[in-house]
């Protein structure tokens, strides 16, 4: 019987690869596997066990409940608008997040503030701030270009925004030897 499992805290490619991998060793018969869902041919009660094992083993859940699903489905969405840089400057988020989920924005927004204690803008925010981050690191791009594919009007905007999540400036951030980025599943 196909069934759609939906998980929480899968971020990236290497979660589905690492899901993937070690449901085909538990010899689970995966149908189709992206952020945040797992759809498999499960015959047996013992099968989703097994699943549940894997998932939870590897630091991910198993989403229970509607409004939870939905809260994940909205970080997927916000993560995925960030790997496909530069961001598009003429959609609203709330217009990207009714339209790919189905719902409107005001239930999306009142769902995932009461269930992660902060606003969708607010963890966007804290998502761009990860992949300047990111950006910095990789020293190819300077500030203005890292402002530029994060869509802020400007350089200043990034640099205060920047500041107040993480209480240093962008070139302090830089010079460090170190790599202060937040793994995108721990960020609330």
């Amino acid at each position: 019987m196909e069934t759609t499992l939906y998980i929480k805290n899968m971020v990236c490619d290497r979660c589905i690869k690492v899901l993937k991998n070690e449901l085909a060793d538990e010899n689970i018969k995966v149908l189709g596997i992206k952020l945040g869902e797992i759809t498999a041919d499960i015959q047996i009660s013992k099968e989703k066990k097994i699943i549940r094992k894997v998932v939870e083993s590897n630091g991910f859940y198993i989403i229970d409940g509607e409004n939870f699903k939905l809260v994940e489905q909205t970080k997927l969405i916000l993560i995925n608008l960030l790997k496909n840089l530069p961001l598009a400057g003429n959609e609203k988020l709330s217009e990207i997040l009714s339209n790919e989920m189905y719902h409107e924005y005001s239930k999306i927004s009142k769902i995932f503030s009461y269930n992660e204690k902060i606003t969708i803008e607010k963890y966007f925010i804290k998502l761009k701030i990860e992949k300047a981050k990111e950006l910095i690191h990789y020293k190819e791009l300077n500030f203005t270009e890292i402002s530029q594919l994060l869509n802020y009007s400007n350089l200043t905007h990034l640099s205060n925004q920047f500041k107040t999540e993480t209480g240093m400036s962008l070139t302090e951030y830089k010079t460090m030897e170190k790599n202060f980025r937040s793994s995108l599943d721990q960020i609330i």
